[in-house]
């Protein structure tokens, strides 16, 4: 069995662009790669990667739902995992046994900076969601010399854990997703919630935008619609879907498997002119 099989596991995934970034990826580099999507449910997740693993595989993405449960699997993790509580990115050791690294924020912040030329410095930030997606993007953005951050949930059990891990009490506060309209004007607004892709996005006041505002979406295709029509209509200077993050992300797990990292600027072209559809970069 070859070496290099990789996959991504999701539940949904038969969405996911994944395989058609890493076998443009490997093309560039001149690698034999077999990449492919595995639907794993919460419940099973761990059978399948044992099975995956099994059958020759040495190393994994992880999206929507299971990017917490694939950290709590992990052996060792990278400085950016541990502080997000959350893995995108499955290496299997010699040994066995899997080590976990978190691209998603590097892969944000690198898509908005280089790709958008926004200068996140100072940006007073709203995040709205707390699972994994939100712990993935979370630690780059405190790092990327964000001002404030607040993180908006449903409910305060996960954000407050999310701020707890944190560890940064001056910047990073909690709110209740129904208690925004106090808020005023974020520079900075974050969608980090899976709920548009159900068409449920939650109701957000007109007052958290100002004439700087930016908003990001770290869906696309349809899943982000939702979102960045509430956006625009409320009058965001720029919107942004998660398409950038996802090409970004994916080259920085190349990189980590491969040694090498990826040109990035063809693909996301590629994708960009593509018809939308139900895809996430969570």
């Amino acid at each position: 069995m070859s070496s290099h099989r990789y996959a991504v596991f999701g539940h949904p995934v038969a969405h996911s662009l994944s395989p058609r970034i890493h076998a443009a990826f490997a093309q560039q580099a001149g690698i034999a790669l077999e990449y492919t999507a595995i639907d794993g449910a919460p419940h099973d997740f761990v059978a399948a990667l044992d099975r995956f693993a099994d059958d020759g595989g040495a190393g994994a993405n992880v999206t929507l739902p299971l990017k917490e449960a694939a950290f709590a699997l992990c052996t060792e993790a990278s400085e950016r995992a541990r502080r997000a509580g959350a893995v995108n990115t499955l290496v299997r050791g010699e040994d066995g046994t899997w080590r976990g690294d978190n691209t998603d924020g590097s892969g944000l912040v690198r898509d908005l900076t280089q790709r958008h030329g926004l200068d996140l410095r100072e940006r007073r930030t709203l995040l709205l969601g707390a699972g994994g997606a939100a712990r993935g993007v979370a630690p780059a953005l405190l790092d990327a010399g964000i001002g404030e951050l607040t993180i908006a949930n449903r409910t305060s059990a996960r954000a407050d854990a999310l701020a707890d891990a944190l560890g940064d009490p001056a910047r990073v506060h909690v709110r209740y997703l129904d208690d925004l309209a106090a808020e005023g004007e974020f520079d900075l607004v974050v969608n980090a919630t899976s709920a548009a892709r159900g068409g449920e996005l939650p109701a957000l006041p007109m007052a958290l935008v100002g004439p700087r505002s930016v908003a990001v979406d770290l869906s696309y295709g349809d899943a982000a619609i939702p979102f960045l029509a509430w956006a625009r209509a409320a009058g965001c200077r720029q919107s942004v879907d998660g398409l950038g993050m996802l090409v970004e992300q994916a080259a920085e797990s190349f990189r980590i498997w491969h040694g090498v990292r990826p040109e990035t600027d063809a693909i996301h072209a590629e994708l960009n002119n593509r018809a939308p559809a139900l895809v996430t970069a969570d």
